[in-house]
């Protein structure tokens, strides 16, 4: 127990150095969304310059393409082959989300245990879930940007990434993995917004991910915080670490709303999670 009770506290010690210090150290598989990310915002950079650093990351580079041909984002069905072609197709607020969730796909196959490793899948899976919920709620109710709603709830489970990121030099933490998690769920929050600060995300996508505030009233959900509140009830991958029923407050609606907006919105909902996927 002495070396749970000291792995635990060497960790916290690493995070609050580097939270005071304002510079998480990123696993390599971030790098790459961290210079997209950069890129993107920089009004002298080139689709030349993006596409380019988008090749190096062949994965990064199929799912470009396949989530370029999905049929909400290709309507008339004209095929692209080009990395180049692609990102103009799909823009550079969905090209951000999906080399995100390159990057976090990477980080769930990057552990030395197998349990954790399954763990950190179906954490990558639930964010996937939720990110695609959130772009076909936005599509369908045409109330906020596609992008930034699949962007921003690529985003929810972000802080839980990171830790698990850490715990392979920590190998004693897994013997007690409940109690693990409850230290996991302690940082969560710090971490997660430390982490959409270092992405330097807009506050409206910071402001989405607080469960803790209140939806609006109305039905169906309009504004950014609502609708990917709404795609975190709508997910059917449950939260490997917080095993609780997620809860979203202030959100009133009777079962056959909800079920509408789900049915009219899983086509669509399925093409994305199919391009993340791929």
């Amino acid at each position: 127990m002495q070396d749970f009770e000291s792995q635990t506290r060497a960790l916290a010690a690493q995070i609050e150095q580097e939270l005071e210090e304002g510079h998480l150290n990123f696993p390599t598989s971030m790098e790459i969304s961290l210079r997209i990310k950069q890129l993107a915002d920089n009004p002298n950079s080139s689709v030349d310059d993006i596409v380019a650093v988008v090749c190096t990351e062949p994965v990064l580079s199929a799912k470009v393409i396949r989530m370029s041909n999905a049929i909400l984002l290709n309507p008339y069905g004209v095929r692209i082959t080009s990395v180049n072609n692609a990102v103009k197709r799909i823009g550079l607020a969905a090209l951000r989300c999906l080399a995100f969730a390159v990057a976090a796909e990477q980080l769930a196959q990057d552990h030395r245990s197998a349990y954790l490793r399954k763990i950190a899948f179906d954490l990558w899976r639930r964010s996937a879930d939720i990110a695609s919920w959130a772009y076909a709620f936005a599509h369908h109710l045409r109330a906020v940007n596609p992008d930034t709603a699949m962007l921003t709830g690529m985003m929810v489970d972000i802080g839980q990434f990171f830790l698990l990121a850490r715990v392979a030099n920590y190998p004693i933490l897994e013997n007690n993995i409940d109690r693990f998690f409850e230290f996991m769920t302690m940082w969560r929050d710090p971490i997660s917004r430390s982490v959409l600060e270092t992405f330097e995300l807009p506050s409206d996508i910071i402001d989405a991910l607080d469960s803790e505030t209140p939806c609006e009233d109305d039905w169906p959900p309009q504004t950014l915080h609502d609708i990917v509140q709404t795609a975190i009830l709508a997910t059917n991958v449950p939260d490997p670490i917080q095993r609780n029923p997620p809860v979203a407050h202030g959100i009133e609606f009777d079962q056959e709303q909800f079920t509408a907006l789900l049915d009219a919105s899983r086509p669509g909902k399925d093409a994305i999670l199919s391009a993340l996927y791929g």
